[in-house]
Parts: structure tokens; sequence; C-alpha cells
């Protein structure tokens, strides 16, 4: 598979930052009912205990928690559409980020620092302070300059690879429903 270099990567910063800051698209949503498997869902139920149902992150578990459970604010993830979709190359390779909700909406540190919350679909979830960076898989996947430029100073600041996020009011979310800003 083509990997990007960096000067491909950050050409596609314009567009990136061009992301809509308050009111966006969920473009895609993926489920992972276990490790390495993933599902493009047409519908997904977020639950404040469960996370996106039928997900593995609560079996998983973390290795960011002492007894290895599952890290409450690392529930869900969310990675700009725009940001996967230029490290993917082929749209069709967007979920092997790993990522459950991908949407069309800045997700910067400025836009939405921790704790702002979104409305996606029917329901609420909360930008977590967690960070969500790039790993072994993420290179695996789409490159040693993809891992890198999402770990840059810039890619941190942008979040590139993505955000962690909780459930705090579940509901209905399907690809095409808006995700806004919250006041």
């Amino acid at each position: 598979m083509e990997h990007l270099d960096r000067a491909a990567l950050d050409a596609g910063l314009d567009h990136i930052r061009d992301a809509p800051k308050d009111n966006g698209i969920v473009e895609l949503i993926v489920r992972r009912p276990e490790v390495e498997a993933r599902e493009v869902l047409t519908e997904a139920l977020l639950d404040t205990g469960e996370g996106l149902i039928g997900d593995c992150w609560r079996t998983r578990g973390s290795s960011s928690t002492a007894d290895g459970s599952a890290h409450p604010e690392m529930q869900l993830t969310l990675m700009n559409a725009r940001s996967a979709a230029l490290v993917a190359v082929d749209l069709d390779r967007r979920q092997l980020a790993g990522d459950q909700l991908f949407v069309d909406l800045d997700l910067s540190v400025v836009n939405l620092p921790p704790g702002s919350q979104l409305r996606v679909g029917a329901a609420t979830i909360e930008i977590t302070s967690v960070p969500h960076r790039g790993c072994g898989k993420f290179q695996a996947r789409f490159g040693t300059e993809a891992l890198k430029w999402v770990n840059s100073p810039v890619g941190r600041e942008l979040n590139l690879r993505g955000v962690n996020a909780r459930v705090v009011a579940g509901g209905i979310v399907r690809p095409g429903d808006h995700v806004a800003k919250m006041p």
C-alpha cells in the first residue's frame, strides 16, 4: 500500500484546517467487535456505560489503568475525516485507524479543548483530556511519515490523530448526522 511522504501530508494541512469549526458531519462509523476487526456501520448506538454498543472498548481494557480495565476517558475516539482520508490514501482504508467516529469537524485543541461537548446525532459526547496519539499499529498501516506527522507539534495542535471522548448522553448516530459544538 502506498504511504505518503511528509511533503504530501503537509500539503493537506490547509484542507484539514478548513474543516467546519462548529457544525460538521459524521462521515464514517466503525465498530471494533474484537482486536484488529472492523465493521463499518450504517447506525450505531452510543451508551454512557458501554460506549459504542458492540465495540470491544470495555473488554479490551487499557494499559493506562492500574488494573488493566477499560479507561473511562477513552471510551470513544474521533478522528478528523480529512486527516483520515489523507493518511489512508484509499478511502476504504480509513477504518484501519481504529477510531469509531470519523467526522468532518475541526478537532484542534483550540477549537475543542478537553471538556468540550458535542451533539453527535442523538447522542452527546465530551472530549476528554487523555491525548490520542499515533502508535506502532498506526505506523504499520499508514507509514512512518504519517506517524511522525500526527505526533508532530502541528499534529498535536490540530489533533490529527484524533481525540478521546466519553458518552454523556446516549443515542443513535448515523453517517450523515450532524456533529455540533454545544454551548
